[in-house]
């Protein structure tokens, strides 16, 4: 079996590409990023139970269809990831992510090859409690340029299934738990590092009380390889994530490691939403069972940062 992931050395990317084989034994992995984020150590002590070939390169200019043939699986994950700090970078967004998720898709549909696409719950924006994926236009409200964009990515594959493409979009939870390619600047593991290393936790004013979904690393590993196994290119929408949690759930868990933390409220537009829960039955109904845990993850990224800020966890 052959799988071809796209920004390999990214946070999900980089767990992804040592999960893998233990689901596909003998698996060749073609891991293709652009190096933007210098990320080397994601190549680091790769398992020696898969084989992998890394292809520098940017996915929205390359010729990918000599790559991809004959592959079992595109993951697409090249791109801008950061919805926070997508307000002042419109183009760049329009370039690093719509255009590479073009490029691919294009790609896929010459070769004949299946494609999964991340998208995000940033999405939704709903007055309901839960929202799920046959909620109608007037719930989907997203609140950054990153989350438009998305929105722009799934209509585009949507218009290209009607010319045979085999693709399945998965609206991905905000992403926690570590790997060699983690990044910090969303929820869960901002606030770890900051508690870690004795800063006052920013937490938005807005969205104290108000629930979020959250998807941990190791399901949305298991979720690709699900996927992937299953043959789950349905065209569809999934919602893949393991938790609603609000802010201060979050808090209180980081505060079992952290007693002495400290919070401080800020305002930002991004948080302006109201509160709501996303649904995962869907992606449950193909047969996946998360089991991921808010708590776990922030206790094992805690656990790993602690020596730097000085702490000892029992």
């Amino acid at each position: 079996m052959k799988i071809i992931v796209a920004g390999a050395l990214g946070h999900i990317g980089s767990g992804l590409i040592r999960g893998l084989p233990s689901h596909f034994p003998g698996l060749e992995i073609v891991m293709v990023d652009n190096l933007s984020t210098q990320r080397y150590a994601s190549l680091f002590d790769l398992p020696t139970s898969g084989r992998y070939r890394f292809v520098e390169g940017d996915v929205a200019t390359m010729d990918l269809v000599p790559l991809i043939a004959g592959a079992d699986a595109v993951v697409q994950l090249a791109a801008m990831t950061d919805a926070a700090g997508s307000f002042d970078r419109k183009d760049e967004l329009e370039i690093n992510n719509f255009h590479a998720t073009k490029t691919i898709a294009e790609a896929c549909l010459k070769a004949g090859v299946p494609l999964i696409h991340p998208s995000s719950t940033s999405v939704y924006g709903t007055q309901n409690e839960v929202v799920d994926e046959d909620c109608g236009p007037d719930e989907l409200a997203p609140q950054s340029p990153y989350a438009d964009c998305k929105l722009k990515e799934e209509a585009l594959l949507a218009e290209m299934g009607k010319s045979g493409l085999r693709f399945v979009t998965c609206r991905f939870g905000t992403i926690f738990g570590t790997s060699p390619g983690m990044r910090f600047h969303t929820a869960v593991n901002k606030f770890c590092w900051q508690a870690v290393m004795g800063q006052k936790l920013t937490v938005w004013s807005t969205a104290y009380d108000q629930k979020r979904p959250y998807l941990d690393l190791a399901d949305c590993i298991r979720a690709v390889a699900h996927i992937i196994g299953k043959g789950l290119f349905d065209g569809r929408i999934h919602n893949v994530l393991t938790a609603n949690c609000t802010v201060r759930q979050i808090v209180d868990a980081i505060r079992v490691h952290v007693p002495d933390l400290e919070v401080g409220f800020v305002d930002a537009r991004i948080m302006n939403q109201l509160s709501y829960e996303v649904a995962n039955q869907r992606f449950r109904d193909s047969g996946f069972q998360f089991t991921g845990s808010v708590a776990k993850g922030i206790e094992d990224t805690i656990r790993q940062l602690s020596g730097a800020g000085g702490r000892s966890l029992a």
